[in-house]
């Protein structure tokens, strides 16, 4: 059989790997021309429009959306609520003051001739006499836009704040809220991005030893990331993004780019310096190395894209942006990365950088062989000392509850918080969060008899500070008014109102008629949304570790094996969920991160880190039990290949790790409260995952189980197709083949 033969005779990704990675080594400049034109075009492209996100919060069958979908169809112009531009005043003034008056009443005319804005109330009018605070320092206008969240843009919500400039050099301070406040308070990331490349620098130096190396999974990883915001900035034109999809791609793209590019640099690294030829190096590190990240990815796409089991647009759609990344991420690290590597040559070692005794090109460093070693020969030690590590990390998570973003955090220089604070200031922290009631009645008549009564009853319901004047469609028979809470949006008075308003007040109020009232409105939105993840987290628990225990069942044809890694990655995922809830929730060291108080879990981010983490879990799990099955069926003891296993992956482990840390860490200092939840949760899981999990639970495991860990029984054996991750059998009848025929 011919060599030729044997590749296309190859039934998985191997063979395929193996010859992208020859011909884009060979092919290198073409190759490396096509990512950067296409990473260009991808640019340009994303950039010819404005951005437009929309923090979707449809969920059919929940009364925040029946309430939106009656106002769209009844009174179509209230249908996206209303945005407070509001104006304050400096201590001891009053907004009614001659020069104050005149210049809010610019500003409203300015609103009024906006092509966008539907209504725009003068809150120094009588008729917009409820806008304007009892001291006279703080008022609103309402305004009403013909567009939502989801078609508004940058430059038109810009336009909305722009009309307060009149007021603003009367000296008056001027904000706007809502989701015009939204879309103008998106804190940049650049901070971040820098930060997490440059702690990548440094550890990737380490790695290589040489900077020539470093550059390379920089390249490709920031290539990449950038042809990925560009699709997703796209995106954002065709379908509801969400405004957080960008900063959490950025994050796992950036982290897994790098990450990927450094097993197969690793790779090929340790290769040539076996004495393997150049080409034939890049062509073997894309497809063994390549073939583990193809394999990893693939598991955090499964992950991610299965968030669609939710039924949750929101979290769907951040599910397949971040995919989207990570799609791009595994195709930049066996494409473009193996033209890079054909472009630099032998030159790959230029530029040295030493660090320590063992070089970076030691297959076997002898720290980790010391500490493989030490954690075989004390098993049960180690395990439950990383176990009981694990135990009280996780304890928090008992105390976890679900809520929504508080804009009471974001940085005080964002419009959005400005706007809060005012508000808060003249008018108490409710304002910034108003229900909705949406009635609909069977008859005009019925409307007359019954709205007086429902208002009653709910102005009468606990934490209600404000009940307003019910606006009515032309026939009569739908109504729509707002209910202030005493309460900031976010807190658990406001939760148990809505809950009131549902299972109380309203029904009370309706009962015997033919009418039907629901408390819709972005706060009502978020609490639906927090019930439904409630809901909806133990089934996609359930699926994403049903869908990762498959796929590692495949790869290594052991039934312990993806039953103590998904063990293993529920503890990691635990102990995460324990350290968000701690800091976040419970403010415990949240001084440390930019917050000045406790602020809620966002109900998304639990579910979000869950999938995001066992997916990116799996790459380390992949790496080093593919070493460790390699060594396995070499000499066939259990114990010997978890010592060689983990000596020869631990570096390359915790360096990618490292990085990862790094790259999340950074957006810590990110404005945006939300990407702080991210941002922590991530880094403490990978942080726990590489160090107590990876390196001391699982070989303890390993050890502890020795062979039966890749016990498979006969008849299952049979039934499930061969996948090999690195292609060992490939290249074994390949390298047979060339051998006989160079006799």
């Amino acid at each position: 059989m011919s060599a030729v033969r044997t590749v296309e005779d190859d039934p998985g990704v191997t063979a395929p790997l193996y010859a992208i990675g020859r011909f884009c080594s060979r092919h290198h400049w073409p190759t490396i021309a096509v990512w950067v034109i296409a990473a260009v075009a991808l640019v340009v492209l994303g950039q010819a429009g404005d951005s437009k996100t929309n923090d979707n919060l449809t969920l059919p069958g929940t009364g925040s959306t029946e309430a939106t979908e009656a106002l769209e169809k009844n009174l179509p112009e209230q249908a996206f609520g209303s945005n407070p531009l509001v104006f304050q005043a400096k201590a001891g003034a009053a907004l009614t003051a001659s020069k104050y008056k005149t210049a809010i009443d610019q500003s409203v005319q300015r609103l009024n001739g906006l092509h966008d804005v539907n209504s725009a109330v003068n809150p120094l009018t009588p008729a917009g006499a409820a806008f304007l605070s009892r001291d006279r320092s703080v008022a609103y206008v309402p305004v009403v836009l013909g567009v939502g969240p989801g078609e508004l843009t940058e430059s038109q919500a810009a336009a909305v704040l722009d009309a307060g400039n009149p007021a603003v050099a009367a000296g008056l301070k001027v904000s706007v809220g809502a989701y015009i406040g939204q879309a103008l308070s998106k804190p940049d990331t650049g901070a971040s991005d820098a930060i997490g490349i440059a702690a990548a620098i440094v550890i990737l130096l380490f790695a290589f030893g040489t900077a020539t190396a470093m550059v390379l999974p920089i390249f490709s990883a920031v290539l990449g990331l950038a042809c990925a915001l560009s699709v997703i900035r796209m995106l954002e034109h065709v379908v509801q993004v969400p405004s957080v999809a960008s900063t959490l791609a950025t994050m796992i793209g950036l982290g897994v780019g790098i990450d990927y590019a450094l097993f197969i640099v690793t790779r090929h690294k340790l290769q040539l310096a076996d004495g393997m030829e150049l080409r034939e190096s890049i062509a073997r590190a894309t497809a063994t190395a390549g073939g583990a990240v193809v394999f990893a990815g693939f598991t955090v796409v499964i992950a991610l894209c299965s968030l669609a089991f939710a039924g949750i647009p929101l979290v769907s759609t951040l599910g397949f942006t971040a995919a989207i990344a990570v799609v791009i991420a595994v195709a930049a690290a066996t494409t473009l990365l193996p033209a890079m590597l054909g472009a630099l040559g032998p030159r790959i070692n230029s530029l040295r950088v030493s660090f320590g005794k063992a070089g970076p090109g030691d297959s076997e460093p002898h720290g980790w062989t010391r500490w493989a070693r030490g954690v075989a020969s004390r098993p049960w030690r180690a395990a439950i000392a990383a176990l009981a590590i694990l135990v009280v990390l996780a304890l928090p998570i008992f105390q976890l509850e679900l809520g929504q973003n508080d804009i009471s955090a974001l940085p005080k220089s964002t419009t959005a918080r400005q706007a809060y604070d005012s508000l808060t200031e003249g008018f108490g922290p409710g304002v910034s969060g108003p229900l909705l009631i949406a009635s609909e009645f069977r008859t005009a008549a019925e409307a007359k008899e019954v709205l007086p009564g429902l208002e009653k009853r709910v102005g009468a319901a606990a934490d209600v500070a404000e009940v307003s004047e019910p606006t009515l469609d032309k026939a009569g028979k739908f109504a729509v008014f707002t209910v202030i809470s005493n309460s900031a949006p976010w807190t658990d008075e406001t939760v148990s109102l809505v809950e009131d308003l549902r299972s109380t007040a309203i029904p009370k109020a309706l009962a015997g008629t033919g009418a039907v009232a629901n408390v819709g409105g972005q706060t009502a939105g978020y609490i639906d949304l927090a019930t439904q993840i409630g809901d909806k987290l133990p089934l996609m628990i359930a699926i994403v570790v049903g869908l990762s225990f498959i796929v590692l069942l495949l790869a290594f044809r052991s039934l312990l094996v993806p039953v103590k890694a998904a063990v293993m990655n529920l503890l990691s995922v635990a102990a995460a969920y324990g350290v968000v809830t701690a800091v976040f929730q419970l403010g415990w060291a949240s001084s440390l991160i930019g917050l000045d108080h406790s602020i809620p879990i966002v109900s998304f981010v639990p579910l979000l880190m869950f999938a995001i983490l066992f997916g990116l879990s799996m790459d380390y799990e992949v790496f080093l039990l593919t070493q460790m099955q390699e060594h396995y069926k070499a000499h066939g003891d259990a114990k010997r290949a978890v010592i060689e296993g983990l000596a020869n992956t631990g570096r390359v482990i915790t360096s990618a790790a490292a990085i990862m840390v790094c790259v999340f860490t950074s957006f810590v200092l990110n404005g945006n409260p939300l990407v702080k939840e991210f941002g922590v949760g991530l880094a403490v899981a990978i942080a726990i995952d590489a160090t107590l999990v990876r390196c001391l639970l699982v070989p303890a495991v390993m050890v502890l189980l020795g062979k039966r860990m890749w016990w498979m029984p006969r008849r299952l054996d049979r039934i499930l197709p061969h996948v090999s991750i690195e292609g060992d059998d490939f290249f074994a009848k390949r390298d047979a083949a060339l051998a006989t025929e160079t006799e």
